[in-house]
């Protein structure tokens, strides 16, 4: 009955936080397709680079017209026209958030203009620069369950009918996208389309860069006396589950009780500093873990 009544507790508070946590959510997306937009229109589109993905295809519109037409209505117009097919295919539970990013990035493709000469004047270091902006800003959409639409959506599209795998058609659509600005005037260059590939190595590898590292687990165990007491502050105070094993002393061949949790890098420091002050001679082993799955951590099969 005390454990119903715990449960039952923990859904009224998730209940209670879930507008600040969606609140919290939008302001991040928000936030983080500043640095998106700024790599775009500061840095790729003043050296004549094409990056990848709907953004990319936006490029060439944008060069191949003159100028004439912005890529912030070239991305409003075909995200709008792939997010109506998606609202048939995938469904609005994909789309919601969806309509919010490609709002977002729109806004933030119109207001931050686009520059006659580039923030940085090395090509190279421009790629690299506007790679890494564009990583982190991504990785911060998809940690808060956004998504900045374009290739994204056809990647869902193409996976519900046929199973690909998701990255395999995002590295299509950019391999695609990229070499076709070798046709461009402006562009016509085997150097810049090498720079599209750099441009988009190096967001890929931001972007895994920063959903590793806030998605991060460590497991621990604790050797204590006071196991009870050390679990029931880690079961409340952090809050995590905790498992209790038996073991056995080999050299003094006698019980003690083993504590296993598993937890978030970011939580490690406070599972630390709760059994420090609880018992500050027990044993504490921490290991980092490849990839945690279920309650409470990512989930499976995702």
């Amino acid at each position: 009955m005390k454990t119903t009544d715990n449960i039952k507790d923990k859904v009224k508070v998730v209940r209670k936080l879930r507008p600040f946590i969606i609140t919290k959510e939008l302001i991040l997306i928000f936030l983080a397709l500043i640095p998106y937009a700024l790599a775009v229109n500061q840095l790729l589109v003043p050296h004549n680079i094409v990056g990848g993905g709907l953004t990319g295809l936006c490029e060439i519109i944008f060069f191949s017209t003159g100028r004439v037409i912005p890529i912030w209505t070239s991305t409003l117009i075909i995200n709008s026209i792939l997010l109506i097919i998606a609202i048939y295919t995938v469904g609005w539970h994909f789309c919601i958030r969806t309509i919010y990013g490609v709002a977002v990035l729109t806004f933030w493709l119109k207001m931050i203009p686009i520059a006659d000469e580039p923030m940085i004047s090395d090509p190279f270091m421009a790629v690299v620069v506007s790679g890494l902006l564009c990583g982190l800003g991504l990785g911060i959409v998809f940690l808060n369950n956004g998504s900045s639409g374009g290739t994204d959506i056809v990647a869902m599209i193409v996976n519900k009918y046929h199973h690909i795998p998701l990255g395999w058609v995002l590295f299509f659509c950019d391999i695609v996208i990229i070499s076709s600005a070798y046709f461009l005037p402006n562009v016509h260059s085997i150097e810049k389309v090498m720079l599209g590939l750099v441009f988009t190595f190096m967001c890929t590898t931001a972007l895994d860069w920063v959903m590793r590292q806030i998605r991060q687990s460590v497991q621990f165990f604790i050797f204590s006396q006071k196991y009870e007491e050390i679990a029931n502050a880690i079961n409340t105070q952090i809050p995590r589950g905790v498992t209790l094993l038996d073991g056995k002393g080999w050299y003094s061949k006698k019980p003690i009780k083993v504590l296993t949790v598993l937890a978030k890098k970011n939580e490690s420091n406070r599972i630390f500093r709760l059994v420090h002050e609880i018992d500050p001679n027990a044993f504490v082993s921490q290991s980092e873990t490849i990839g945690v799955f279920g309650q409470g951590f990512e989930p499976i099969g995702k």
